[in-house]
């Protein structure tokens, strides 16, 4: 195989495989190629990588080392991704009765929500995450597209239970917009006992939904390492119960009667890494 051939298949190959450790000698014997040359291509593969933004190779030295994709956006590509997604946001169109914002298009295509993905996979990277949770139905485009980045599978809680779960965990819960008594259940089989996961929402408000969801993991002794979510809004009527959470966007004013909408980039670009 050609070397042009070989770094086309390589690159591909660990794009496919995020997070996974994948060894010089896999390589050697899928190509047919010495390890240095292997070597010298996994060299050339990261150093585009790193230029184009995109993320890093990690590199694990000793018998059982071999190489890893890590995904990550650059804060320059998530700044400009953000600002633009702020611009769409802002769009007085988007006003819904009640003060919603319409945003099913933008959930609903596959580029935007993949690079949404990216920028959660960036700052959960170095976790070592085993799920992402989620609660049906909005927030699970992009928990799929964190955890295609990520290598790791989604969990999803429900309102209510579905024969084909098998037997669940319920619990109940105060909404935090609404102070509503609602109910989240959880298949007893889609999550391991101690999982470290990271939770997914696309809205937030007061928070009580994702504070339903930790409540519902400590049932299953799980560990929530991190919170991430799309837009977050400010309402000076409710205190928020949750904090330590990362978001991509915040909606600061909705004004139906002018109709206008103002949003800005989250706190994620306050811890960007990279």
């Amino acid at each position: 195989m050609k070397r042009s051939d070989r770094l086309v298949a390589m690159t591909h190959y660990l794009v496919e495989h995020p997070m996974e450790l994948v060894s010089l000698p896999f390589f050697s014997n899928e190509y047919k190629a010495a390890k240095s040359s292997v070597s010298e291509d996994l060299a050339i593969v990261n150093k585009r990588f790193q230029q184009e933004g995109i993320g890093y190779l990690q590199s694990i030295s000793g018998a059982a080392g071999g190489v890893r994709y890590i995904p990550q956006f650059s804060s320059n590509n998530s700044e400009i991704f953000v600002d633009e997604l702020c611009e769409r946001l802002e769009d007085p169109s988007r006003l819904l009765p009640g003060g919603y914002l319409f945003m099913s298009d933008i959930l609903g295509d596959p580029s935007t929500v993949r690079n949404i993905g990216r920028i959660f996979a960036t700052e959960f990277s170095d976790l070592e995450i085993d799920a992402v949770v989620t609660v049906a139905t909005k927030g699970i485009p992009i928990a799929y597209a964190v955890a295609s980045f990520l290598n790791v599978p989604v969990v999803i809680v429900r309102r209510d239970p579905k024969v084909t779960e098998g037997s669940t965990v319920s619990i109940n819960y105060v909404s935090g917009s609404s102070r509503k008594i609602q109910t989240m259940v959880l298949s007893k089989r889609s999550l391991s006992e101690g999982a470290k996961v990271c939770i997914i929402d696309d809205f937030m408000k007061a928070g009580g939904t994702i504070n339903g969801m930790k409540n519902l993991l400590t049932e299953f002794n799980a560990h929530v390492a991190a919170i991430g979510v799309l837009a977050e809004a400010e309402d000076e009527d409710e205190e928020r119960v949750v904090d330590n959470y990362t978001s991509l966007v915040q909606i600061t004013n909705v004004d139906v009667k002018n109709n206008q909408i103002e949003v800005h980039k989250g706190n994620f670009i306050h811890n960007k890494g990279m």
